[in-house]
């Protein structure tokens, strides 16, 4: 029996002079690709029955703490540290990153020296120096230069843990957010703001409604990305006693003896809570990116596009 694509051919006659008949396409063999799976299959076979299997891993006390109220406790406290740190980071980069731009060295300078310091030291030895300030300043006072202080306070009742918390997350990561803020706004061209200033447009019109929609754009990935680093982070306050997650699990393992099935629930409530941020990150990068994405992207707008370029043709022929 003739296949169709034959009888197609002989009712179209051979190909005029000239032109060469299109060759059919032979789809590439990837035996290597192959294997690559096979062996890939056989490792996750042997990962899974390994991890399901040993009794060391202790799943019944993992499912027995999951929801346990000072696990759900200390993920609180992971979260609102990993706010709050954010808040102070995002708030003092802004400020650093317009002192960092300025043309002023008594600007500039300063904003630079912090962000050498803080990004050159570990944010573990960071922590420790806030939670022993009181060994350097016992107390925090205002006084009157050569005068009589007007009043002072236990440096230990002021920086508890929790604040010392902040201030060594929040101060290291400002270094950071800085350095990324001041990317992204370096990232528009001089010309957008010179076209928009020729516009009769403010300076701080310029920069809302022109420099910050196309800045953001540079910002937002590496912002997300920061603050699912600062949700793992917090895990070094620890070292402060914070009844964070880590701790939180570390007090009760410190009891049970459970520390592998512990850790593991630790481990399993971070991987959840930095996935929901992923998703939010693709989202918000989607938001900002709308204007760069590619057109067709995606199979209902390559529908509608084929079907407008259609329309088009048919009415030029007309």
């Amino acid at each position: 029996m003739t296949s169709p694509e034959k009888l197609i051919a002989a009712q179209e006659g051979p190909p005029p002079a000239g032109k060469r008949a299109p060759e059919k396409v032979v789809k590439l063999k990837r035996p290597g690709r192959w294997a690559s799976y096979l062996v890939m299959a056989v490792l996750a076979i042997l990962a899974i029955r390994s991890v399901t299997t040993n009794p060391n891993f202790g799943w019944p006390v993992v499912a027995e703490y999951f929801t346990s109220p000072r696990v759900l406790a200390g993920l609180g406290n992971t979260l609102q540290l990993t706010v709050a740190a954010m808040v102070l980071g995002l708030v003092l980069g802004v400020v650093l990153a317009v002192m960092r731009l300025s043309t002023n060295p008594a600007l500039s300078a300063p904003a630079g020296l912090y962000i050498w310091f803080f990004r050159g030291t570990p944010v573990f030895v960071q922590l420790l120096f806030w939670g022993f300030i009181s060994a350097l300043y016992p107390h925090v006072g205002l006084a009157i230069p050569g005068g009589p202080m007007l009043f002072s306070l236990d440096t230990n009742s002021l920086i508890t843990p929790i604040v010392a918390a902040i201030l060594g997350l929040g101060l290291n990561e400002a270094a950071y957010m800085a350095e990324i803020i001041r990317a992204g706004i370096v990232s528009v061209g001089t010309g957008q703001t010179e076209a928009a200033h020729a516009l009769g447009m403010s300076n701080f019109r310029t920069l809302r409604r022109v420099v910050l929609p196309q800045a953001m754009r540079v910002i937002v990935p590496p912002t997300a990305n920061n603050v699912i680093s600062m949700l793992k982070t917090t895990s070094l306050v620890s070292v402060l006693s914070f009844p964070e997650l880590l701790y939180a699990t570390q007090l009760i393992y410190a009891d049970n003896f459970q520390t592998i099935p512990l850790l593991i629930t630790a481990s399993i409530w971070y991987l959840i809570v930095t996935t929901i941020m992923t998703v939010g990150q693709y989202y918000l990068e989607r938001h900002y990116g709308r204007s760069n994405r590619p057109e067709g992207q995606g199979m209902l707008r390559r529908l509608l596009q084929l079907q407008s370029r259609r329309g088009a043709t048919a009415s030029a022929t007309r």
